[in-house]
């Protein structure tokens, strides 16, 4: 017995041992990890706080600036109207992105990279609802760095930017700020709600538009668009992730492509709901001239009633379902009409004077409609 109880004695010393080599080595296995991720993390923080001196750096030798020439028809005074402003080049090809509202329609295009001489540049492709536009050197064999493309998605309300830019075509300029709100929609077509900007007070003036946002990783996050008139540091981006998108289109086909339904609106407000007893859905505003919803008798509002700083045109169908899914709202709405694609068949039930409707209609190309242009005649000056 008495052997027996010192071998087991023997036996937990040696389980014992084994145990506390084992915590040890956890313990060590623990530490490493910890310090590996931090040290990762800090690396990480570090690569995206560069000054913004060195961020300038990277980025200048791809922005370049933009001289346009247009005739406006509808002019009487000012037919031939001169444009500058701002463009990042985004391919290895030489292809650059800029604003719509600089180029389109415009008879000379011209492309600086900083220096004196000015070469003569065509256009490749024209979205003026997203106010889009890429353009290419005419003649080969000038090489122009690419910028290096960020990811819009992942913004933060608060994170330092830099725009590049030149404004009033004096010269490359930049200018510090910050992300001051995202998906922010700017009420300028019956388009914008599908196109939502980044928000910074970076100083943009005429001429920065086309001109690079920039994050403190030097990558670009938005192409710079348009700024507020009647406020101050109201500034607005196209997020990058949305230029990334529709650029291979607008290189491959010249335009982007979407179907057209010609239906505007909103979703019925509670409000109106509850004290007007409109059934809820999506309340039509407007129909396109010539479009789908037109061809098939559609109605919009007449009656133009404001609630708060909104205002409404009453008297329109409600849509309650597209394709048997009920609209809710307009998250619903956007992720509905981003899906649609050319030739697809929409069935839609709405309401009109109490009674329930059913339609169905076969979705066509949108063209270029007169008011997605109409502002562009209005901005066409240096920008």
């Amino acid at each position: 017995m008495l052997c027996r109880h010192f071998h087991e004695h023997r036996g937990n010393e040696k389980k014992e041992g084994v145990f506390s080599k084992m915590k040890v080595f956890l313990k060590h296995w623990i530490l490493i990890v910890c310090y590996w991720v931090l040290t990762l993390s800090t690396a990480s923080a570090s690569s995206c706080d560069k000054p913004f001196s060195e961020v300038f750096r990277e980025v200048s030798p791809s922005v370049v600036r933009i001289f346009s020439v247009a005739i406006d028809p509808f002019s009487v005074m000012e037919r031939v109207q001169l444009g500058v402003g701002t463009g990042l080049v985004i391919g290895d090809d030489g292809h650059v992105v800029t604003n719509a509202h600089l180029v389109y329609g415009a008879s000379e295009v011209m492309i600086s990279n900083g220096k004196e001489d000015m070469r003569q540049a065509k256009i490749v492709g024209v979205d003026p609802i997203s106010d889009l536009a890429i353009i290419k050197l005419k003649a080969p064999g000038v090489q122009l760095q690419k910028a290096r493309l960020g990811d819009s998605g992942k913004l933060a309300i608060g994170e330092e930017v830099l725009a590049v830019g030149y404004p009033f075509g004096i010269g490359k300029t930049a200018t510090r700020g910050i992300i001051s709100a995202i998906e922010r929609v700017v009420p300028l077509s019956t388009f914008s709600w599908m196109i939502p900007f980044i928000q910074t007070d970076a100083a943009i003036s005429p001429g920065n538009s086309g001109g690079p946002l920039v994050n403190r990783c030097g990558k670009i996050i938005g192409i710079n668009t348009l700024y507020a008139e009647k406020g101050q540091n109201i500034n607005f981006a196209i997020p990058i992730d949305l230029v990334r998108e529709l650029v291979p289109q607008l290189i491959k086909e010249g335009r982007v492509i979407r179907a057209w339904h010609g239906i505007n609106g909103r979703i019925v407000p509670s409000q109106l709901m509850f004290t007007l007893g409109i059934v809820p859905g999506f309340l039509i505003e407007t129909i396109e001239p010539g479009s789908p919803a037109e061809k098939i008798n559609l109605h919009g509002g007449t009656l133009p009633i404001v609630i708060g700083v909104q205002e409404y045109l009453l008297g329109g169908d409600v849509i309650t379902k597209v394709n048997g899914e009920q609209l809710t709202d307009m998250e619903t709405v956007a992720r509905i009409a981003r899906s649609l694609k050319v030739g697809d068949k929409v069935k839609l039930e709405y309401w009109r004077n109490g009674k329930l409707h059913t339609a169905e209609i076969i979705l066509p190309e949108r063209p270029i409609l007169p008011g997605d242009v109409r502002r562009f005649r209005e901005r066409r000056r240096p920008r």
